[in-house]
This record gives C-alpha cells, structure tokens and sequence, in this order.
C-alpha cells in the first residue's frame, strides 16, 4: 500500500516535471515570434499551460528578484520537485528494506 502511494507521488512529479518543460519551450516559442497565440488551438495550449503551472510559479516568482525577461522561477521549481523525488525515493527504500542506509547515501 505504502508503494503505490510513493509511486503515485513520483508518477504526479514526473507530470510537473514535463508539463513545466513544455511551458519553458511555449514561452520560448511565443518569445520568438515561432507561435502565434492569436491562432485558437495555440492560445488552449498555452491558457492550459498558464493554468497548470502558475499556481506552482507565482509564489516563487513574488521572492525572486526581477531579472526582465528572464524568469527563472521554473528552474527553482524544477529543482525542487527533483528534491522532493529524490527525498521520497530515499524514504520509500527505507521502509521497503527496512534500512537507514538509503536516507544516509
């Protein structure tokens, strides 16, 4: 039962992980002038994207200084959720072998 939940959790930061990648390439392709959000089926897209991960982004954007047009607050979120894993994983093969010594590598 425990490792369905750490694997649900893994499988729900996976998903972030890769809905937060494909956000930083739109943001980059409607930065570039290469996607023209006044075409309907790219503005879904993007409204979606916007919807999924602001809520994860906006915190984190009100403590980093502005640097313009850069944004890094996807990377500090994505080095986050790659903690999280790393600390779950490390969690879940301490119960299954019943060990400290994955929380201690």
């Amino acid at each position: 039962m425990i490792t369905i939940l750490f694997d649900l959790l893994h499988l729900l930061i996976s998903l972030m992980k890769i809905v937060l990648i494909v956000h930083i390439i739109y943001s980059w392709l409607v930065t570039f002038n290469i996607l023209d959000t006044r075409n309907r089926i790219v503005w879904n897209i993007g409204d979606f994207l916007f919807r999924v991960t602001e809520p994860v982004l906006r915190p984190i954007r009100r403590y980093m200084p502005n640097l313009g047009p850069v944004d890094l607050s996807p990377l500090v979120v994505f080095i986050a959720l790659w903690l999280v894993d790393q600390i779950l994983f490390r969690l879940q093969m301490t119960i299954a072998l019943g060990s400290l010594a994955p929380l201690l590598l």
